[in-house]
């Protein structure tokens, strides 16, 4: 991409100045969001997050991998956990609603890679909570764990999911739900209950790289393909799944991966969404050398670096492109979209505006292979909220056929 002609324009290298500054980042941000309950505070109460974000301004910690930063979180985490067990004998509706905001809190400690040890701790701690909730609910989350049949070249021996599911015996319709780089299995109640609600059941599966609980080799660009073939082949062997009726969803960083797998996987999907996805440009020099200025709340640079497990941020600027871009990856089977495979229907959803995934990728997959369903948010930034489930859901009603 020549320097100079992003769509983005002027926005490419402006700074948006939060960077660096818990107190910018929260007074520019995050405030505004907390109060409405959005990304990143779904199910999450203003007044629980404010003191939190308090003390970190006053005690001005600034890097969210400081395990000064988890730490101020965890006290209220752990006392809305309490709270929430205390209600169950008496008061269910209250302990969902406290587990659900307990888990909110987990996720801004883990908050935006898993990258250090108590990170790693804490997401267990969530996990436990969110699923201690769950189980209150009338259609639960099952905690799934099961054998990655395909697994090679360094990938894990098993692959954990979660699994929502309808009441009876269906066989139901199932979307396979692919999360992102900072949000995973935990951070999804609403979404599933979307699907519940059209009588759909789901799967929820993380990315390589983004948790140790992923089993893909993260080094190995092919390792997505072996597993979501052990997903696929899994869903296909249980009874209350629909194996003719899989569409997978991928958000964020997860749309790289619905991108590939509508290629590699297309005769068992019924479509495939890519939503805020990356494709070749994100991981390219030049946008990664401004990415850090843009609207993802840390920067990108750490937790790119860790996912893709390269040794520094000036080695995965180098080298990631060529070893990872679907349009012109080096490695054989990489470049999936520009080696023009079929595809199943692939619908393409961003913002115009997105500072993390240039709109610039989700346009070059109209130059290859089969014609691709796009919907662009104008003036909106990643991910095209608060338009793109609008524009989601009634595409995937069609594609099952509901």
């Amino acid at each position: 991409m020549p320097n100079g002609s992003w769509i983005l324009g002027d926005l490419f290298t402006k700074d948006y100045g939060h960077h660096g500054s818990i107190q910018k980042l929260w007074d520019q941000r995050w405030k505004f969001p907390c109060t409405k309950g959005v990304y990143p505070f779904h199910d999450g109460k203003f007044e629980d997050f404010e003191p939190i974000f308090k003390y970190l301004i006053d005690e001005n910690i600034n890097d969210p991998y400081d395990d000064a930063y988890t730490n101020a979180f965890l006290p209220t985490a752990r006392r809305l956990v309490h709270e929430a067990a205390e209600a169950e004998g008496n008061d269910r509706e209250m302990a969902k609603k406290l587990y659900l905001n307990a888990n909110a809190v987990y996720r801004l400690a883990r908050f935006p890679y898993i990258g250090t040890e108590l990170k790693k701790r804490v997401f267990a701690e969530q996990k436990e909570t969110y699923m201690r909730g769950a189980s209150l609910w009338a259609r639960p989350v099952e905690d799934v764990l099961i054998p990655h049949i395909h697994a090679t070249n360094g990938d894990a021996a098993t692959i954990p999911l979660y699994l929502r599911r309808p009441g009876g015996a269906g066989p139901f319709p199932s979307i396979l739900l692919i999360t992102g780089l900072d949000g995973h299995r935990p951070d999804n109640t609403e979404r599933t209950a979307e699907f519940l609600a059209r009588g759909w059941a789901c799967v929820i599966c993380d990315i390589p790289g983004t948790t140790a609980d992923c089993p893909a080799n993260k080094r190995d660009p092919l390792s997505p393909d072996r597993l979501f073939s052990s997903i696929l082949d899994w869903i296909g062997a249980t009874a209350c799944l629909d194996e003719k009726k899989v569409v997978a969803w991928g958000l964020s960083a997860g749309g790289y991966y619905a991108i590939r797998l509508a290629h590699t996987h297309q005769a068992r999907l019924r479509g495939s969404v890519a939503h805020g996805a990356g494709v070749h440009h994100y991981i390219g020099a030049e946008w990664l050398g401004q990415v850090g200025k843009h609207e993802y709340p840390f920067g990108l640079e750490r937790a790119y670096t860790l996912k893709y497990g390269y040794e520094s941020f000036a080695e995965m600027r180098e080298r990631c492109q060529d070893e990872f871009s679907l349009v012109s990856g080096r490695g054989e089977g990489v470049a999936v979209v520009g080696l023009g495979m079929p595809s199943c229907r692939l619908l393409v959803v961003n913002g115009v505006l997105d500072g993390c995934m240039p709109i610039e990728d989700s346009m070059l997959l109209a130059e290859y292979g089969r014609p691709k369903e796009m919907r662009f948010v104008r003036d909106r930034a990643h991910m095209g909220y608060p338009e793109a489930n609008g524009i989601v859901y009634p595409w995937l009603e069609e594609v099952m056929g509901t």
